[in-house]
């Protein structure tokens, strides 16, 4: 090779210039950072040394502007890694941190290994389709929606931490939430189930206390889970919701001393027929010499998976639709609107929501209908008595003669 009057430019034994640089240390991979080329932004060949020159300034600048982590060879894997998934674990609660890791790792492992600065609106809109097409990934529209928007966070924080100049997912359309309509189950429906029960069995007697209490209660999985017998006070009829459950694994959990949100923690009042369910119970579980948690059979906590298992079984035995565990917390407000017709701030409450328009945003879809006992009293409520002659006196052109 042959130097020029450019320092970094060089032209081979077949008068083909090109750029040589060191550009220092990638401060995510820790190497050198080298680069070498023999044609422009634009893939053509350097006809000049000129030219040659002009791209490698173009190099070094975008380079030091990036603080020297925007490097040509760190892909978006070595960036999650290295960056992002450490980062949004001390960002957010080990409990989500649980449950988004694999779906983060799926994420960094569908572009692994292209570069950072190479991922291209074709790629973001391919995955945006794969996310939502059935011959792809076949998520469901919020699910998708989630998925997607993690991943424009993600390039989000590269743009704000100096990796990338602009965020490139951000040209193509987000993925809407769209309204998801959890199923639940109706009143007759969960009479169905728990005529399928047999409390005779001191397993099948769990199952019956805690598909009972999620249905007349409403609270979330997890509070359900860390429901302990002193947050039941039998003599006032309350139930304290002051706690969640994160389990890792049937012997690894931790009860949280908060709910969901601050408004989570609540009081709530219980019915004649619950208390006496969990009296029944807590004199069994006490001949099994557990004395903890509400919802056990061997003094350890009940886990989401098994929960699922149980309301999946009885919804088949008793030939109705299947619903998720947190179907039960739906069922209980659909309870309360269709059977007592429940004002929107008592429903509020129960839930656990920090506003009405929370309550509202979820539940108005289940008060059609219930006006109809409204209208039927507004029948004959308003005497109809009209004029027998016009009192108004018209002036010129009318379309309408008398």
């Amino acid at each position: 090779m042959a130097k020029t009057k450019y320092a970094g430019i060089y032209v081979d034994s077949n008068g083909q210039f090109y750029y040589e640089a060191e550009l220092g240390i990638d401060r995510v991979t820790g190497k050198r950072l080298r680069k070498k080329g023999r044609k422009n932004q634009q893939g053509k060949k350097f006809t000049t040394a000129s030219q040659a020159y002009k791209e490698l300034i173009r190099i070094k600048n975008e380079c030091f502007s990036t603080n020297g982590y925007a490097n040509y060879n760190m892909t978006y894997e070595q960036f999650m890694d290295k960056v992002y998934i450490p980062a949004y674990k001390t960002d957010v609660e080990e409990s989500t941190f649980y449950v988004r890791k694999k779906t983060l790792e799926s994420m960094r492992d569908r572009f692994a290994t292209i570069e950072l600065r190479a991922i291209t609106i074709e790629d973001v809109q391919h995955y945006r389709t794969w996310l939502l097409s059935e011959e792809g990934a076949g998520y469901s529209q919020a699910y998708a929606s989630l998925i997607f928007g993690m991943f424009r966070k993600s390039l989000e924080m590269a743009v704000d931490m100096q990796y990338l100049e602009q965020n490139i997912s951000k040209k193509v359309k987000a993925i809407p939430k769209g309204k998801a309509v959890v199923p639940y189950w109706t009143k007759t429906d969960f009479e169905k189930v728990i005529a399928t029960i047999c409390l005779e069995d001191s397993y099948e007697h769990l199952c019956f206390v805690m598909l009972w209490v999620y249905f007349m209660t409403g609270v979330r999985v997890n509070e359900g889970n860390a429901l302990y017998w002193d947050d039941v006070d039998f003599k006032n009829k309350r139930l304290r919701v002051h706690h969640t459950m994160f389990i890792r694994s049937k012997n690894d959990w931790t009860r949280k001393n908060y709910t969901k949100t601050a408004d989570g923690k609540r009081i709530l009042s219980l019915d004649d027929d619950t208390i006496q369910v969990l009296k029944e119970w807590k004199q069994r579980q006490a001949g099994l010499g557990i004395h903890d948690f509400v919802f056990s059979y061997d003094g350890a906590p009940m886990i989401k998976s098994t929960i699922a298992r149980i309301v999946e079984r009885y919804a088949k035995l008793a030939n109705i639709h299947r619903i998720q565990a947190k179907g039960l917390r739906h069922s209980h407000a659909s309870y309360l609107i269709n059977e007592f017709n429940v004002s929107v701030l008592i429903l509020s409450k129960r839930m656990g929501h920090s506003s009405p328009e929370i309550t509202l945003k979820h539940y108005s879809h289940m008060w059609a209908g219930i006006d109809e006992e409204i209208a039927q009293e507004m029948t004959g409520n308003i005497q109809i008595k009209t004029a027998l002659k016009t009192k108004i006196q018209f002036n010129g052109n009318q379309t309408i003669k008398k």
